[in-house]
């Protein structure tokens, strides 16, 4: 949703959409510097599309309201926690934390208080991890089960309230002595026992025992209740053992309408129970949900929801899914989702928004959203999505009317869509009126300065664009605007430094598209052929110039402006990138090595180690699994599918993958996904290491490549530093710089200091920031090693290379702190919390609170650390300290 609104006005050239070779037209130009390009033509290429407005819950106080949520889980009834969480992690999805979006939604889930919810909630959970049917089957095959994407069993779970009457023939029946009776259906007698009959409802049991003329006949006739001899029969046999035998499923809903029509209760919760045990497809779904609703089934509504759930995605693409999802009165929502209809429906406008934000199905269940909410926090997210979808839709009126109710509700952030949609309208300066009203009256927020922006021209517009970036560095709409102004004005190198600032940090797909489309103008084809490939490495059917061309068809084009690499060049050209700590270069490398013969499963592994380092999680895994499926042999299989269990926190079964490979083969890769761990699960730490150091050992003398075994040695040279053998991992070190591996440099800085050396640490770190200069994670640690001057120098760097890094803003509150700068130490602070839901920073700021005795401040910061990470030991302890000071 990287474009989801740009305003209308001062829209710039497109390419012609049907002629993607228009695109590479620049290299037909005979000059070789851009600045021959008249500046029209490399426009076209620098389109900076408006940024989008999220559809998500954005308070201004995102700690406040972590804090306010925490606490109220503290206190709350059971059957409130699940709504909590859910809030929390809508909190968390605005701010982009996805392992805390996950988190909180698995919270949500174990709380469940309802059948409902734990169908909700645990079909979200397997919607978020799509395409890891391979992961449960991976658990299953080591005898373990994640719960949370297993089915609910609807029937146990749901407790329906059944008032039977039981007569016990405590009353006197009017027939005296009679024990059984003769129901007549049509030409059918069926004996029965009169009180068993009697037992199954109030209208039979006045019937039979009351004042009726039936209660002293011995035969009754039925003929006219609209059921068969045969279902009779079966509900005469229900009277006596309570038990339904296997029937058709026709003759089934026959007894389920008699159930209903004489207030069986009983015989009806069978019934719905049997019903909902045949629903096994989305066709039996659909066949029975309109029967559960018109006889008032729980059990069977529950169990036709949780089959269309469990299969999302792909259930919305079916029409009469979606019509009997989004049909139905209050009453119909009820029978379907109980009272928890807001966190299905938050469930289905999320799934219904990222098929297509603009489609009926989105506007339908995101207006169900909004009916659903039940509280004000609800209802403020409610309101601001559908404001979005219907801005999506040019529905400006509609869209308007609920951006206004968002705010007025409190959520601030909605007035990002009435700006925009006042601009769409022709007024330019209500906007940046209204904008500049709430940066003066609130607590400033970089996306207010970034919205403001959107309604300037000239330096007013570059000046809040850099308030936007220093309150927080990670809206990427800045960097790509002033780097595009940049290339148009022929800055070029200025320009690639502006975009290369954010992708050090933040591997944006639209920041690499952009340079992309810098290196396209400037003719650097290999440039432009590694971002086109890092691209697609992260995400393979991405569409590029706003979505309107394959990225897959751009490489080709651009491919025919460069040299084919041989398998050696590639290999070649994959070390010398792995070594100069070039991980997009690298993954470029690996993409086009990945069309030749060589082996498949090696490269898509190393390919996933890459996109690890680089934060990519869910592109990490997917290499994973292609790795799995290109194994050439099955020890090799085996210790991908550890790797893809120890990934995902199932450490003990991927230890027990690697054992199994390694008795088909002793392997580098076995070994060092056994050593790798064994460490991270072993609680004996002398007696684990000793292991450790044997299995790396057992490694290195397997066949690999330089670039594992470096990896191997510098793993190794981290034990023996653990185990104060200095001099064995100096040995390991050096080993793993003699076949290039860089990283190794901060290993033998560490073991330099650990020996009083600090000014050969510092050159040792010095060395590495000289083969990788724009590693923020080499800084860092030279900052260790040290004067303050010069610490405090370099970890000025490491902001500026990634601002996401938490250390250098601790480091400089402490001095301030020591320095009695109380307020200036908060300040740093709560300048990183700002744009960082970090446990470290807020840990640090309550600390700092309770410090100069503002005890609300501490247990605000301690609330909303424990919502980031709730077994911080040491945030509980400072918690419960505390909150025993409040009064």
């Amino acid at each position: 949703m990287r474009t989801l609104f740009h305003h209308d006005g001062g829209k710039e050239s497109h390419f012609d959409p049907l002629n993607p070779q228009s695109w590479l037209q620049v290299e037909r130009c005979k000059a070789s510097k851009v600045s021959n390009y008249a500046p029209s033509s490399i426009g076209t290429l620098l389109k900076v599309p408006d940024p989008p407005i999220a559809p998500c819950f954005r308070p201004l106080n995102y700690v406040e309201v972590l804090s306010q949520i925490h606490e109220e889980l503290e206190t709350c009834p059971a059957d409130e926690k699940a709504n909590l969480y859910l809030l929390q992690f809508q909190v968390f999805r605005g701010l982009g934390e996805i392992k805390l979006m996950h988190r909180s939604l698995r919270s949500a889930w174990i709380n469940a208080n309802s059948v409902y919810e734990k169908i909700f909630f645990g079909s979200w959970l397997k919607y978020e991890k799509k395409g890891e049917d391979l992961l449960f089957d991976l658990l299953a095959s080591c005898d373990k089960c994640a719960q949370e994407f297993g089915s609910v069993d609807v029937a146990s779970q749901l407790r329906t309230d059944i008032g039977s009457l039981s007569c016990e023939s405590t009353v006197a029946c009017g027939s005296g002595n009679l024990r059984s009776v003769i129901f007549r259906i049509g030409d059918e007698r069926i004996l029965c026992d009169r009180q068993r009959i009697a037992d199954l409802s109030s209208p039979f049991y006045t019937m039979l025992n009351g004042n009726f003329t039936e209660s002293h006949s011995e035969e009754i006739d039925l003929s006219e209740n609209h059921i068969s001899p045969m279902g009779f029969r079966e509900i005469c046999s229900f009277s006596l053992t309570g038990c339904l035998s296997e029937v058709p499923l026709d003759l089934l809903i026959e007894i389920l309408g008699f159930a209903n029509r004489f207030c069986c209760e009983r015989l009806k919760n069978e019934c719905d129970r049997k019903l909902a045990s045949l629903v096994s497809s989305r066709e039996d779904a659909l066949e029975l949900m309109d029967c559960a609703v018109e006889e008032d089934c729980p059990i069977l509504a529950a169990s036709c929801l949780q089959v269309f759930l469990r299969e999302l995605p792909d259930c919305l693409n079916d029409q009469r899914v979606v019509e009997i999802l989004s049909s139905g009165n209050g009453q119909r929502r009820f029978m379907m989702a109980g009272p928890a209809s807001f966190s299905l429906f938050c469930l289905l406008s999320q799934v219904s928004m990222t098929l297509d934000h603009r489609s009926d199905i989105t506007v339908c269940f995101a207006d169900k959203l909004v009916q659903s909410s039940l509280d004000n926090r609800q209802r403020m997210f409610a309101l601001h999505q559908l404001g979005c979808v219907r801005l999506l839709r040019k529905e400006y009126d509609e869209a308007a009317r609920f951006f206004e109710e968002a705010v007025k509700a409190g959520h601030t952030y909605s007035i990002s869509g009435l700006t925009r949609l006042s601009y769409i309208r022709g007024d330019k300066n209500w906007p940046y009126e209204k904008l500049s009203s709430v940066i003066s009256s609130s607590m400033p927020h970089g996306w207010m300065y970034q919205e403001r922006s959107l309604y300037n021209e000239g330096d007013k517009r570059w000046n809040d664009l850099e308030k936007a970036t220093e309150l927080d560095p990670t809206l990427v709409y800045p960097y790509m605007y002033r780097a595009a102004s940049m290339m148009k004005m022929q800055e070029t190198e200025a320009a690639l430094t502006e975009i290369n600032r954010v992708l050090g940090f933040k591997l944006a797909l639209e920041c690499l598209e952009l340079r992309f489309c810098f290196y396209l103008a400037l003719e650097n084809y290999q440039a432009a052929l590694r971002d086109v490939q890092a691209i697609l490495t992260l995400s393979p059917n991405y569409r590029m110039f706003d979505g309107r061309v394959p990225a897959s068809q751009l490489r080709m084009l651009v491919r025919e402006h460069v040299d084919n690499w041989s398998t050696a060049d590639c290999w070649f050209q994959l070390y010398e990138r792995w070594s100069s700590v070039d991980d997009i270069g690298s993954l470029s490398v690996i993409y086009q090595m990945l069309e030749s013969d060589a082996p498949k499963g090696v490269l898509y592994f190393r390919q996933s180690l890459l996109l690890l380092r680089l934060d990519c999680p869910e592109a990490a895994m997917r290499s994973l699994r292609l790795a799995r499926l290109h194994a050439a042999s099955e020890d090799e299989r085996l210790v991908y599918e550890g790797w893809i269990l120890y990934d995902t926190g199932h450490c003990q079964e991927g230890l027990r993958k690697a054992e199994e490979s390694i008795q088909l083969k002793r392997s580098f890769e076995a070994f060092f996904l056994k050593a790798y761990a064994l460490a991270d699960s072993s609680q004996d730490q002398p007696c684990t290491s000793a292991t450790v150091i044997s299995l790396l050992e057992e490694a290195l003398k397997c066949p690999s490549d330089r670039l594992r075994k470096g990896q191997a040695l510098n793993n190794l040279g981290s034990v023996y530093v653990a185990c104060g053998k200095y001099e064995l991992a100096t040995d390991c070190y050096i080993n793993a710089l003699k076949i290039r591996h860089t990283r190794a440099h901060q290993g033998l800085a560490r073991v330099r200091y650990l020996r009083n050396d600090r000014a050969a640490a510092y050159d040792e770190m010095t060395k590495l920031i000289e083969k990788a200069p724009n590693n923020a994670s080499a800084y860092e640690k030279r900052s260790e090693y040290c004067e303050r001057d010069l610490t405090k120098a370099d970890l000025q760097i490491v902001t500026n290379l990634d601002p996401l890094r938490v250390y250098p803003y601790r480091y400089r509150a402490a001095v301030l702190m020591d320095n009695h700068k109380e307020k200036e130490a908060i300040a740093e602070l709560s300048r990183a919390i700002a744009f960082k839901a970090d446990v470290n920073l807020l840990h640090l700021r309550a600390a700092f609170h309770e410090h100069i005795g503002d005890v609300s401040g501490a247990l605000r910061d301690c609330r909303a650390a424990l919502s980031v990470e709730p077994n911080h030991q040491e945030m509980l302890e400072l918690h419960s300290r505390v909150n025993s000071h409040e009064p």
